[in-house]
């Protein structure tokens, strides 16, 4: 027996438009479910939004995300949560930073850090927090 653990997003209305990009920066399989799908529509302009949706690829990313529906509390989070990449080489994490960056908000940039080859955090253009680096043995 196993378990995994898949990083959630909620958004307000951009759950589709996020998956997209992840499915773009990651590749993979999108599959998303609205509302309308799943017969559970509430609010009639939220019909089209995603109740849920995944993006798998074979290289490993995993992601969930769905539209939380109006009549339910929810603040756009501020550092809330972060969503940790870490890759086995330089090359494939230089990559995914590449391609994450767009439009994002850099805290730390890409490089050598005390701990990692590469390590850097950025916050994407949907207001997702990503730390990302390559994977090292830690000896502390």
């Amino acid at each position: 027996m196993s378990v995994k653990s898949v990083t959630h997003l909620n958004f307000r209305g951009d759950a589709r438009a996020a998956l997209e990009f992840y499915q773009a920066v990651f590749g993979g399989a999108l599959a998303a479910v609205t509302y309308k799908d799943a017969g559970s529509v509430q609010d009639p302009a939220e019909a089209d939004q995603v109740m849920w949706g995944q993006v798998v690829a074979d290289n490993g990313f995993h992601v969930m995300a769905y539209d939380v529906p109006s009549r339910t509390p929810w603040e756009r989070g501020e550092n809330s949560f972060f969503v940790s990449l870490r890759g086995e080489t330089t090359e494939e994490v230089t990559a995914y930073w590449e391609k994450l960056s767009a439009g994002a908000t850099i805290a730390q940039p890409l490089a050598p850090a005390q701990w990692a080859p590469l390590y850097g955090m950025l916050t994407d253009r949907f207001g997702v927090v990503w730390v990302v680096d390559v994977v090292s043995e830690y000896n502390g």
